[in-house]
């Protein structure tokens, strides 16, 4: 099984995680120059929402993709895993 979504949806899915990489390793550096609690803090808030759009946009196009083929196709084992996955995020 791979990623749903076209071809363009995978380009943007890189580009965002590419800047993310980008902010992780800002990150790091702030943490090697000691610089305020707060300033960390909101880059490591910054990290983590650029991180959940990720996931919200893999999300969306595995119901897209995935999730509305198996429902076409009655195959319940798909929709039980995604329903595991929600059931052990916070």
């Amino acid at each position: 099984m791979s990623l749903c979504g076209t071809d363009q949806d995978k380009e943007r899915l890189i580009k965002r995680l590419a800047r993310i990489e980008g902010q992780i390793r800002g990150l790091a550096k702030m943490v090697e120059q000691n610089r305020d609690c707060i300033e960390v803090l909101r880059q490591i808030a910054s990290a983590s929402g650029a991180l959940r759009g990720v996931w919200t946009q893999v999300l969306g196009d595995h119901l897209r993709g995935c999730i509305a083929k198996a429902a076409m196709e009655n195959d319940q084992a798909i929709i039980d895993e995604l329903i595991d996955h929600l059931q052990k995020i916070r």
